[in-house]
């Protein structure tokens, strides 16, 4: 293990005042807003000023700042000693801080605060959160052959598009793929297949989840035209009523058996299909499309030694099985797994955490004490968490694929929080860990297997896309003779 973050476990820490500055009211937000969007970008906006403060726990502004913002101050938590406390409920408030210093409107959501905006207090957040837990036990044996048969299709048309144009947009058809993974895997029905969606689902999603996290996002726009668009007042939610009208009408009929557990649960019918969207779509489908390509995105920059190594670790963990994708012979894919947790602690598909401090707190750092009042905002970035030097030693900031296998390895895998918690804890209605947590490694180690089974390697150009290249087929499609 290169690091434990363990030495300061009985050492008295010193206690200091929060250090920082929120600066001038209003022109330092927008200022800072620059400085984060443009100027430096989040990780240097981050690191510079713990670096020009001295600590890993600071007050400063975040994005969105006037107009949006209730109120952009908080308290930066950038270390992994000091992050958890963001999970800990019986410290800080949940309620309304899923995108932080904003709530988009509930307009977009029907009306209703959805769970991701419930404080675990709150009546109804164990009713949805178990409402959510209910749906992937029932269909947890349709995830793998959904996978597969939508993403055995999506690699044929790689293959296509390659040999015709010399590469393939592996982003642009991993939305798609994914939205009509979800839909078949969760509830049976591709959303291609309704008449309420059509072939326009993915479409329609990705402009509903754009406006809802809009001021804190970055299309890669010139920030003359992208502030005042996105940065300085709401969009309007009326623009996407349309779209989020399709949306709930194909929800509505596929997932009439959640529905009807979710009466059964106590839960209106109407308020448990706004949250069944709101999961599948922004919670799922939203973390598969930045978690799948960014899976490749790490492997195509990555020694080509690491792919012979997950080709021999999956082939043979499925030639093991008879040739199928089991979930046995995935649990048997250490490498594998670790990959996708280095990538999910690497570029966590969620970067930002809030919580409202219940009472008045002491929170640690590494190095120091620090007193915290009642009411105030903490903001946790997660990469300076799960990329500490003082938890995983000089390599923290780069990509290690085989950072989790072996017993050292599994060590570290407390501090990895992609799923707002540790990865070595469950999700429960009384927390606001990922209900799909453990689904989304699955997903993740399933991209793995169907890549792997098809190729010993490939190529792919990286950036605002993954586009892939290249491919080196397998010398054999049949796992068992692998």
């Amino acid at each position: 293990m290169e690091g434990s973050g363990e030495g300061s476990r009985d050492v008295v820490l010193p206690s200091r005042p929060v250090p920082g500055s929120y600066g001038v009211p209003f022109i330092s937000a927008v200022r800072d807003r620059l400085d984060f969007f443009y100027l430096q970008g989040e990780d240097k906006y981050f690191e510079s000023r713990a670096e020009r403060y001295g600590s890993t726990v600071v007050r400063l502004n975040v994005p969105p700042g006037p107009f949006i913002a209730r109120d952009p101050r908080v308290v930066a938590l950038l270390d992994a000693k000091s992050f958890p406390v963001l999970f800990d409920v019986t410290k800080v408030e949940k309620r309304n801080v899923f995108t932080g210093t904003f709530m988009p409107s509930t307009s977009l959501t029907g009306g209703y605060r959805v769970l991701s905006y419930l404080d675990p207090s709150e009546p109804n957040h164990a009713k949805v959160k178990q409402l959510l837990f209910s749906l992937l036990a029932s269909r947890k044996d349709a995830v793998v052959p959904a996978f597969r048969s939508n993403f055995g299709k999506l690699f044929d048309t790689v293959e296509e598009q390659i040999v015709s144009n010399g590469k393939s947009d592996f982003t642009g058809l991993n939305d798609t793929a994914s939205f009509e993974f979800i839909g078949e895997a969760y509830f049976g029905v591709r959303p291609s297949e309704s008449s309420a969606l059509g072939t326009g689902g993915p479409a329609k999603a990705a402009k509903w989840l754009l406006w809802q996290i809009c001021p804190i996002a970055t299309l890669g726009l010139p920030m003359i035209v992208e502030e005042p668009l996105l940065h300085t007042v709401p969009l309007p939610p009326f623009l996407v009523s349309s779209d989020y009208k399709a949306l709930f009408k194909y929800f509505s009929a596929a997932a009439s058996k959640a529905l009807d557990t979710a009466e059964s649960l106590g839960l209106p019918r109407e308020e448990a299909c706004h949250n069944l969207l709101f999961a599948t779509v922004f919670n799922s489908y939203g973390g598969f499309k930045r978690l799948l390509p960014g899976i490749l995105s790490r492997l195509a920059r990555a020694d080509k030694k690491l792919h012979e190594k997950l080709a021999r670790e999956i082939r043979k963990a499925v030639a093991d099985a008879g040739g199928k994708v089991t979930l046995a012979a995935l649990e048997k894919m250490e490498l594998t797994k670790s990959v996708v947790w280095e990538t999910l602690r690497v570029d966590p598909p969620v970067k930002f955490q809030y919580g409202r401090a219940k009472a008045d707190l002491q929170i640690e750092s590494h190095d120091a004490s620090y007193s915290i009042k009642k009411g105030e905002m903490l903001f946790g970035y997660q990469p300076c968490a799960t990329r500490d030097t003082r938890v995983f030693g000089p390599t923290a900031g780069q990509f290690v694929g085989d950072r989790f296998v072996g017993e050292q390895g599994r060590k570290l895998l407390k501090y990895v929080f992609w799923s707002n918690g540790p990865e070595t804890e469950s999700p429960s209605v009384d927390t606001k860990q990922c209900a799909g947590k453990n689904l989304v490694v699955l997903v993740g180690r399933l991209l793995l297997v169907e890549l792997f089974l098809r190729y010993d390697t490939f190529t792919a150009d990286v950036g605002a896309k993954v586009v892939i290249t290249g491919v080196t087929k397998a010398a054999t499609s049949d796992p068992s003779k692998a």
